[in-house]
């Protein structure tokens, strides 16, 4: 059993950066892989970024490529997103997600963190 704890977020204007944080508990922690995924008012949840259990693998969707970082600190049992040159269009709950591959489907992923709101303003 793995829980995730977000921490993070806000209300930023554009272009400005924001850092998510997901801390999970369980000796288990380590062996997972670990999502992101973001979910705005009217619209389904969407892919964000994914990292392996190791950190050595990672991918994003085309949206974030280039302007968000996933990372993860084992030692610590925290999975991070760092969020640059934010745009009015990332504003959305964001979630993360454990699971035993890093997949760009949600499906994949057995553990969910709470939810955290950001808010890019224009």
């Amino acid at each position: 059993q793995v829980q995730l704890v977000q921490s993070g977020g806000g209300l930023v204007q554009a272009g400005g950066s924001l850092r998510l944080s997901c801390a999970g508990s369980g000796r288990t922690f380590n062996g997972y892989a670990m999502g992101w995924f973001r979910q705005a008012p009217g619209k389904e949840r969407e892919f964000v970024a994914a990292i392996s259990w190791s950190g050595g693998s990672t991918h994003y969707a085309d949206s974030v490529k280039g302007r968000f970082t996933i990372s993860r600190d084992n030692a610590k049992n925290t999975v991070y997103l760092q969020m640059n040159s934010l745009k009015p269009e990332d504003t959305a709950v964001y979630y993360c997600a454990a699971g035993p591959i890093h997949s760009s489907y949600a499906r994949s992923y057995d553990y969910w963190g709470q939810g955290t709101q950001v808010t890019v303003s224009s």
